[in-house]
């Protein structure tokens, strides 16, 4: 079927190209609805990424947090004694524990305030799988020493240069004079701007309301060559119900489920890739409807001489193809450097993915065959008779 396509006359292209002018707005259109999704598609993604980088960096086979624990930005703790009796299920090697909170954090330069994620872990057991924060350990150990992540928003200081001159670098978090004595990588997210970590005794002393018997996240380790799932249900079976159990996709997923149904951002980003789509097709089609009717005449004979509907809707079709190729390629190359400068400006994880690509490209050929469909109607009313009346 396709060397027949092949063999016949390039109509469609003829007429694409025959416009210049036409052709430079719709491939501009087109670029211009791509963005909008490329843009929107890549900022949802770099929120979801962003907010599961602290779950991905923990260190642990399974996690067990508050039923109602929803996002590491509004923790709900629960008892600590619910850990320690999981330590007693077959198969759980150890468990350690994590807590969680929003600090205020003093750029030692400006000494304006600003917040910041607090993990307090035991400096005897790391959380977090980050290797700095291992080599750190010995100095957590001491009261009021952190380590800072140096992937955080400028707007907290230069804390990486200034450690490097000044170790332990003094200043102030919740009003409490600290030190910081080491420097990690994690990166901001829409949750937090930056990250900070301390023991679990400094920790408590930042947060004085703070129970010692109620921690945010257990994290469980499990013994070499368990199998996670079936220690995952007896501990959901021997527990009671005021703790939940689960992997870490799980808790990733739980997570990205706040941040899309909870809040307005993962509506905002879906409709406003949405609109890109629409705005494509009304585009599009404005372009294919009035090539149509400027030639309307030429169907209209090229019917006479006994080519079918079939045939001048496939030259519609194959030239809504065409403009969809055209218009995302340079679609694609603006939205990387658009990528870039989001990436600089916001320092989120966005960058071009191929199952973004994909997406959005499939979007734009369903937006051009769809707005060809509906000027179809146009084509299909060439009458031969309107030829030579």
């Amino acid at each position: 079927m396709f060397q027949k396509l092949w063999r016949k006359t390039p109509l469609a292209w003829l007429q694409v190209k025959r416009e210049k002018n036409r052709l430079a707005v719709a491939l501009a259109g087109i670029a211009f609805a791509d963005i909008l999704m490329f843009v929107q598609l890549g900022f949802k993604d770099a929120l979801y990424d962003a907010s599961v980088k602290p779950h991905y960096a923990l260190e642990g086979d399974l996690f067990m947090i508050n039923p109602q624990f929803e996002t590491l930005f509004q923790v709900k703790s629960f008892q600590r004694d619910r850990l320690f009796q999981a330590r007693a299920i077959p198969g759980v090697e150890s468990v350690s524990s994590l807590l969680i909170g929003t600090g205020q954090w003093r750029n030692p330069e400006t000494r304006m305030t600003r917040p910041i994620l607090v993990f307090g872990l035991d400096p005897a057991r790391p959380a977090f799988q980050l290797p700095e924060i291992h080599q750190s350990a010995d100095a957590l150990k001491m009261l009021n020493r952190v380590v800072y992540d140096q992937a955080g928003r400028p707007e907290y200081g230069n804390i990486a240069e200034l450690f490097q001159q000044t170790n332990p670098l003094p200043i102030q978090l919740n009003d409490l004079d600290v030190r910081v004595a080491g420097i990690f990588t994690l990166g901001a997210s829409f949750a937090a701007d930056g990250n900070v970590i301390a023991s679990d005794s400094t920790f408590l002393r930042l947060f004085p309301t703070r129970q010692a018997n109620q921690i945010d996240v257990g994290l469980i380790h499990l013994s070499p060559g368990t199998d996670i799932a079936e220690v995952q249900a007896t501990l959901r079976a021997s527990l009671p119900n005021d703790v939940s159990i689960l992997t870490i996709d799980e808790f990733a997923e739980r997570e990205k489920i706040y941040w899309g149904n909870s809040t307005p951002i993962g509506f905002i980003f879906g409709f406003g890739t949405i609109i890109g789509f629409i705005v494509g097709i009304v585009i599009v089609y404005q372009i294919l409807y009035s090539d149509v009717s400027d030639h309307l005449a030429e169907y209209a004979t090229l019917k006479a001489m006994g080519y079918s509907d079939r045939y001048l809707v496939s030259v519609l079709i194959q030239e809504a193809l065409i403009l969809a190729v055209l218009g995302f390629i340079p679609g694609s190359i603006l939205s990387l450097g658009l990528y870039h400068l989001a990436q600089t400006a916001t320092l989120l994880p966005i960058v071009m993915t191929v199952n973004r690509s994909i997406t959005v490209f499939s979007l734009t050929v369903t937006m051009c065959v769809f707005s060809g469909a509906i000027a179809m109607r146009k084509l299909q009313a060439a009458d031969p008779a309107d030829v030579f009346s």
